[in-house]
């Protein structure tokens, strides 16, 4: 500590500068800033038409996918106030394009190949497949060409976008015609979104067992744990939605050393080297397997269960670690959750009853609802997002998951239903997301 005490003294006359990558939109942003701004002169590049900041903090317009653009702008802010120490990108799409922006401001990085593996599920199969890290049974389907023979595959499968996040578009099926349906479905959800790849899917065997996430740092491509999540409701489908993480895991030591193995083996086989990442993995008697591996940060408002035995946060340590400082992690006494709230129904949120009640449960230390009255609510596999968060501590795991299970038992959510009118050929009419034809009863 007192080497560190010493740095802060130096860097006070002149703080390191730290370009921010980030999404319109995302979560991470504001707990990213905030912790930045205590170690760095921070400057944010986002996408947008408005100001994207508040007054007196550096701010840039960019158009994330035009990345000659992005240089030309990044290199006369250079140019005004001086070169970056750090680039650090948030979400799948800030740290691709932070990645690929890296190497021509002359920054340190993971090599965009890298973390096109950890964004693209499709290629991440591939290569964890041909290093020989264990990955469920896999095949890559087109969806603008004629399917193959889908009656001899090993179900029950689980079909995913090969590019989006938060479990939207995931899907359990059991035998050839859900699968079918399913892959209807899922081309509805691709084609409503810009930056999804629409023309193609993947489809895995489901691997049963128990599921964690395992949020580490890689330095020089060694693997440090930051936490282990216990999933500990059963997660089978037909939907993935996430629900609770609590840590400490209840899971050995020596069990929680394969993991971080395995999450190692896989993150080196796509060649990252640095940075965060959150890895989502399942167990059973056969081993560890690898879900998904990404460089980023766990999602949502979730980084805030991890205020380590130092007193940093989750998104400080990674801006830490982005400026080249050493990271040791103390150990947390007792244990800490949260259950992020799922969409009860597609509908129009009224308003959510409840609340007092929930934050009275004994453990709960916050409970967060970010849609707002009148917002609409879409539930998985179409939706993207949770309608909030629910936080917890306790003395040991079993606690908080019993403290998180009795407050969101509180909460009522009361919806109204969604009307959508619109021009129809003649002799139908648009009911809510149904085309009615007059005197046809609904299928």
């Amino acid at each position: 500590m007192r080497g560190l005490r010493r740095r802060r003294v130096r860097g006070a006359l002149k703080k390191p500068r730290l370009l921010l990558v980030a999404p319109f939109g995302s979560y991470r942003t504001a707990p990213f800033l905030a912790a930045a701004e205590r170690w760095a002169e921070v400057v944010l590049a986002s996408e947008g038409t408005s100001n994207i900041v508040r007054s007196g903090l550096p701010g840039l317009r960019l158009a994330l996918d035009d990345l000659d653009g992005c240089e030309r702008a990044l290199r006369e802010e250079i140019g005004r106030g001086g070169p970056f120490q750090a680039i650090l990108g948030l979400d799948d799409w800030g740290t691709q394009v932070a990645g690929f922006l890296a190497p021509r401001l002359g920054l340190p990085g993971n090599p965009p190949q890298a973390l096109e593996f950890a964004r693209r599920k499709d290629h991440a199969r591939a290569v964890l497949s041909a290093a020989g890290v264990r990955v469920p049974w896999h095949q890559v389907l087109a969806l603008d060409a004629p399917l193959p023979l889908l009656d001899d595959l090993p179900y029950p499968l689980v079909l995913k976008p090969v590019a989006l996040a938060g479990s939207r578009g995931v899907m359990r099926v059991d035998d050839a015609p859900a699968l079918r349906q399913a892959l209807a479905r899922l081309a509805a959800i691709l084609g409503r979104d810009e930056r999804a790849v629409w023309n193609r899917a993947l489809v895995e065997r489901f691997v049963p067992g128990a599921e964690i996430a395992l949020e580490g740092l890689l330095t020089d491509g060694v693997l440090q744990t930051l936490a282990i999540f216990d999933k500990p409701e059963p997660l089978n489908g037909p939907f993935f939605e996430e629900t609770y993480y609590i840590t400490p895991s209840r899971l050995d030591a020596a069990t929680c050393e394969a993991v971080r193995r395995e999450v190692e083996r896989g993150a080196r086989a796509y060649g990252l080297q640095e940075g965060p990442i959150h890895a989502e993995c399942r167990l059973n008697a056969e081993g560890v397997w690898v879900i998904e591996i990404a460089a980023r940060t766990i999602g949502g408002l979730c980084g805030r269960l991890l205020r380590f035995g130092t007193g940093l946060s989750l998104e400080e340590l990674v801006v830490r670690h982005a400026l080249g400082e050493s990271i040791v992690v103390a150990p947390r006494t007792g244990a800490a959750g949260v259950l992020m709230i799922p969409i009860p129904g597609l509908g129009l949120l009224k308003r959510v009853e409840g609340l007092r009640a929930a934050d009275r449960v004994p453990g709960v230390i916050e409970v967060v609802i970010d849609a707002r009255e009148g917002q609409e609510l879409v539930p998985l596999p179409e939706g993207a997002s949770y309608l909030g968060f629910i936080f917890a501590e306790g003395p040991h795991p079993a606690a908080v998951h019993e403290a998180l299970k009795t407050a969101h038992g509180h909460l009522r959510f009361v919806l109204a239903p969604v009307w959508r009118p619109a021009l129809m050929p003649q002799g139908e009419v648009a009911v809510g997301e149904t085309r009615l034809a007059r005197g046809m009863p609904p299928a």
